[in-house]
This record gives C-alpha cells, sequence and structure tokens, in this order.
C-alpha cells in the first residue's frame, strides 16, 4: 500500500489471521483511520471481512471528524454502510454493555496527537474497561506518534483532577503510540483487558509526522495540520483562560490574544525572553466561533523556527508568565459548566501550577518541578516501548 511506514491497518491486511475467528466485530474509528492511500479502514476492513463488521464507534468530534470540540454527539447511522454509529461522546462515553453483547471483537484505529488530553487517549482507556468488563477482546491498529516519541513533558494529573481530559496519570506528552499506551495502561491501571496490537512497520521514535510517507488527516477541527499538533501540548492551555488560543481561526492553537492586549508590546516582551526555536509576530484576529466570538483580539502569533528545541509547555507557561506580568487585572482562569475545578488545572494535572503562575515563579522552576514524574514515567514506560529510535 506505500508509504515509508506502514500502519497498523496495512500490517493487519498482510496478516489477517490476527483477527481470529470473531464473527461480529465492532470498529472504533474515524476519518483518520486511513491507509497510505487514503482508503478508509471502514472500506479496508469491510472489503476483507464483509457482514462480520456489525457495528461502527465514533469518538470526540464524530466519525466522520467533523463536529467542533465539546459538543455531544448522539447515536446515528453510517449514510456510506448502513452500519449502526454509536457515539462515545455522548450520554455515554465508553461502549455500552448491551451494544457489547452483541460483539465478539472490538477494533480500534484513531490517529492520535500525543498528548494526554487530546481526547482519544480517553476514549481507548474507556473501551479498554468496557471490553475488559464484558469479556471481548480489543486489537489496537497502531498509528504514529505525530510529534515524535522522544519528549515526555509534563507532570502527572493528581486523582481528584482526572476527567475526560485526563482520565489517566500520565505527563502531557507522553511520547508513546496508542498501541504502546494501551499496553502500558492496561497493566499499571490493573484494566485486564485483552489486547492485541497490530504495531506498525518502518516507524522510528525520532520521526515527525512529515518523515513517514503518509498523509497527514485533520483528526479533529481545530488540528488542520502536524504544525498545529507541535504547538499543541502547551498551547492548549489556553483554553482553560479568557484568551483566545485561536479556536475559529485558521490557525488554532497558533494564534493566542484578547480584545485588550497590545499585540507590539507582548511580542516584543516574549522575544526579549530569547527562548529557543520560537519567534513571535504582533498579530490581530476575530475569531468566527468558539472564545470571543466576533471580537478583535490582539496578541501574538506563535512561529515555530527549530522543532527540536521547541519547549511547547515551557513556551507556554512562559506566554502565561508574561501576560500576568502586563495585565495581571485582565487574565482569568475559567470553569466548564458543571465543574468546581479550573479547567487549566484539569488539563494540566494539578492545582499547583495556576497559583505559581499567579505568584510570580519563574517558568522555568515549575518546568523543573515536572523533572521527578517525567523521570519515572519514562522508566515505567520502557519496557512497553517496541519501537527504537
Amino acid at each position: 500500500m506505500g508509504g515509508k511506514v506502514q500502519t497498523g491497518i496495512e500490517c493487519l491486511v498482510r496478516d489477517p489471521i490476527k483477527l481470529g475467528t470473531a464473527k461480529r466485530i465492532g470498529l472504533i474509528t474515524n476519518q483518520t483511520g486511513v491507509t497510505a492511500i487514503l482508503d478508509s479502514t471502514i472500506s479496508v476492513l469491510r472489503k476483507l471481512l464483509g457482514n462480520r463488521i456489525v457495528a461502527l464507534f465514533g469518538p470526540e468530534h464524530g466519525l466522520y471528524g467533523h463536529i467542533q470540540d465539546r459538543e455531544r454527539i448522539g447515536d446515528g447511522t453510517d449514510r456510506d454502510t448502513g452500519l449502526p454509529v454509536h457515539s462515545l461522546y455522548g450520554p455515554k462515553e465508553s461502549p455500552a454493555g448491551e451494544v457489547l453483547r452483541e460483539i465478539d471483537l472490538l477494533i480500534f484505529d484513531i490517529q492520535d496527537v500525543g498528548v494526554r488530553f487530546y481526547t482519544f487517549l480517553t476514549s481507548l482507556i474507556y473501551t479498554l474497561k468496557a471490553a475488559a468488563a464484558a469479556g471481548i477482546p480489543v486489537m489496537v491498529l497502531d498509528r504514529p506518534n505525530p510529534i515524535t516519541g522522544m519528549r515526555v513533558q509534563g507532570p502527572l494529573v493528581q486523582p481528584d483532577l482526572r476527567s475526560f481530559e485526563g482520565a489517566s496519570s500520565i505527563p502531557i506528552r507522553h511520547g508513546m503510540t496508542l498501541g504502546e499506551l494501551a499496553l502500558l495502561l492496561n497493566r499499571t491501571e490493573d484494566i485486564g483487558a485483552e489486547i492485541e496490537v497490530a504495531f506498525m512497520t518502518g516507524w522510528r521514535r525520532t520521526m515527525w509526522y512529515e518523515d513517514t510517507g503518509l498523509q497527514w488527516v485533520p483528526p479533529s477541527p481545530n488540528m488542520p495540520t502536524v504544525d498545529t499538533a507541535v504547538v499543541y501540548p502547551g498551547l492548549c492551555l489556553f483554553e482553560g483562560t479568557n484568551i483566545s488560543e485561536g479556536r475559529g481561526t485558521t490557525r488554532p492553537f497558533e494564534l493566542i490574544g484578547a480584545p485588550w492586549m497590545v499585540s507590539s508590546q507582548l511580542a516584543e516582551a516574549l522575544n526579549d525572553r530569547q527562548m529557543p526555536g520560537i519567534r513571535f509576530r504582533p498579530a490581530t484576529f476575530r475569531p468566527t466561533f468558539w472564545k470571543l466570538k466576533d471580537c478583535t483580539c490582539h496578541g501574538v502569533q506563535i512561529h515555530v523556527m527549530d522543532r527540536g528545541n521547541f519547549d511547547p509547555l515551557y513556551v507556554s507557561l512562559s506566554m502565561m508568565s508574561q501576560i500576568l506580568e502586563l495585565w495581571p487585572n485582565e487574565i482569568e482562569w475559567t470553569k466548564v459548566a458543571g465543574d468546581p475545578q479550573f479547567f487549566f488545572d484539569r488539563l494540566i494535572g494539578n492545582h499547583t501550577v495556576r497559583k505559581d503562575l499567579m505568584d510570580g515563579v519563574r517558568p522555568s522552576e515549575i518546568t523543573d518541578g515536572f523533572l521527578e514524574a517525567e523521570s519515572m514515567f519514562r522508566d515505567l514506560s520502557l519496557p512497553f516501548l517496541h519501537y527504537d529510535n
């Protein structure tokens, strides 16, 4: 099927005996479930298995990836195949027990972005737990970590901050593939699921997504490019504030601003910090939807000059520190309706960072505080790393 890297679906097609004798298969996927020549996993498995595919399951953003962030999705029917589509982002967030009674095997094939709070990982965790309870196996068709498998960054999630954005105690940037994570979390969280991973061939941990020879299919409406995924591990934290993170523009997570900022002042102050691998350009933009819809926002565009030296988490915390220094009475920490916790705390996984920022603690001191947790996770993950550098 071509391409430098062959993903799990392509490896499975070459060796379908891995599917065993399961006669009723449920497929958890979305628009990113494609081969190197962009045939959908749904169509490929239907050709291979016929009516053994009996149900489809869609994560956040839906089976086709067209639904916006946090918009709940109902069950439906796939127009192409006529198969039922069960939502994993509706009233229920994991495959329902009554549905699983009609299934012998679940297959999971979704492109992730390598970040804990990108919710496809949570859907995988909830799927493993539901499958374990139902006594049915799960096959994960592995795909690349698009921001490489080399970096581990951020704190572990504190128990009282677990949520759909952080369903396991892992760092923000975990440096693993979903196949590797499935095996790790199944063991460390005592899930007890029966898991088979269809590993890739040709992928190395040092690869950015562009190195794979595969086409980028946006996994959600606000993840249009690999450049977006590169900045996302840090700049997504602005979702927990009253500052626009660029949703509603063509450069989400690369544009940061608010009506009360002064673009030139912020860009100059941030560039004076001389953070490696990055430059800031004064920018004015107007989101067409989501936060600050139709408001003219002044701020900066983040330009990554050198991915290898760019640290998205440190940069994000430095930006917040600078904004607090310039406009201490304007920035606000926000909450999602019905949740008593600050959403920033949910995203980063602890209560300390927000308070440290407000107390003027230097961003380098804050990120140094993550080092022990990062080292612990590297040691924990080592036995589950399938791919070489």
